[in-house]
């Protein structure tokens, strides 16, 4: 699932190498995450048919395929396609996931469970940059990091195919696209989609803006330098999301996501007045690590839910809406200071709902 992080790090290269204009590095996001928009009722619907760990296999593949390419042959067309193959793979993949793990843990130990899977992808996350950065400056090409992340889904790929999981049972006819977003009419699973919309789309902002961040009000920072300031905001997700599952097992999910929600949505007000290296990483981290187990509570929370509805129908319900909001939007704040006020926006309305509820 950190794969999809990988497009932070690359507008920045991609944009140096190819010369792109701002309009046309903000595009590539757009490659990645306009297939949530498309592909998450349909993957929903799909996961009822050939089942979870099936979906999951296939989104493998997609993301195989994504990772291959940029090494074949890699140009300003191959890369869009790369991470266009990448987002399809992620897209599948963010939607069965997590309804794959509820086949092995049930309970309590779910959201425990699901900020673990949070620290393995924010480590992946946090790889990232600095494989890059390494790719760059010793193998003197940064597209040299895709082979490698081939190699690691390959290997996931056989682990999962030989890993012995029972097939969940799906009751009744599968659901149709009216019936699965005719499951917003729900003011509980509409408010847990609005939260995980939040979250994800402050996530990826931050991913794909701390660096430029950095190279407009850090002078004579270099491309690698800010570029490392990614892996900051990931290091500091990993940490949180080590912490979290620990806290989360012990301690009010609810009291949890309310404290760091509030904590982070200062942060990022911060960002607005930051303009110091050091002022600018510390506000970033402090946001990662609040935010970083608040998927994990709100997805836990959808999936406890008593409603009468299924998990897999909501699991591409949730993601329907993400491409228009880190794709879009987030290409049309690149060029100014808005965005800290946007994702600031974004994280008061899941805090208000969830202190209203």
């Amino acid at each position: 699932m950190g794969f999809c992080d990988l497009v932070g790090i690359s507008v920045t290269y991609a944009k140096e190498q190819f010369q792109w204009t701002e309009t046309q590095a903000g595009f590539l996001p757009s490659m990645v995450f306009l297939w949530f928009f498309i592909l998450s009722v349909p993957t929903a619907m799909l996961m009822n048919r050939i089942g979870r760990k099936n979906t999951v296999l296939l989104s493998m593949l997609f993301t195989f395929a994504g990772m291959v390419l940029p090494f074949i042959d890699f140009s300003e067309t191959s890369c869009y396609v790369a991470f266009a193959l990448l987002g399809i793979g992620n897209t599948i993949l963010q939607v069965s996931l997590n309804p794959l793990l509820a086949n092995v843990v049930q309970g309590k130990g779910l959201t425990s469970s699901l900020t673990a899977g949070q620290f393995v992808k924010a480590i992946s996350s946090f790889v990232g940059p600095l494989l890059a950065g390494y790719c760059s400056a010793a193998l003197g090409n940064w597209a040299l990091m895709f082979p490698i992340y081939a190699v690691v889904t390959l290997i996931s790929s056989a682990w999962l195919f030989l890993t012995p999981i029972q097939r969940e049972k799906v009751e009744g006819e599968t659901s149709s696209f009216p019936a699965t977003l005719k499951l917003l009419g729900d003011n509980k699973i509409l408010l847990l989609f609005f939260g995980i919309l939040c979250v994800v789309g402050l996530d990826v902002g931050m991913n794909t803006l701390t660096p430029k961040l950095l190279l407009e009000r850090v002078p004579g920072i270099s491309t690698e330098s800010a570029g490392y300031g990614t892996s900051w905001y990931f290091a500091a997700r990993t940490i949180g999301t080590f912490f979290g599952s620990f806290l989360l097992a012990k301690l009010s999910e609810r009291g949890y996501f309310r404290i760091n929600m509030i904590i982070a949505m200062i942060a990022v007000c911060g960002l607005w007045f930051a303009t110091g290296q050091a002022a600018i990483l510390t506000l970033v981290c402090i946001i990662a690590f609040a935010a970083s187990s608040i998927f994990a509570v709100v997805s836990g929370t959808s999936r406890k839910s008593e409603r009468n509805f299924r998990f897999d129908d909501y699991g591409g319900c949730r993601w329907c809406y993400r491409s228009s909001i880190d794709g879009d939007l987030c290409r049309c704040c690149r060029r100014t200071r808005w965005f800290s006020y946007y994702y600031c926006y974004l994280y008061c309305l899941p805090v208000i709902l969830f202190l209203w509820n």
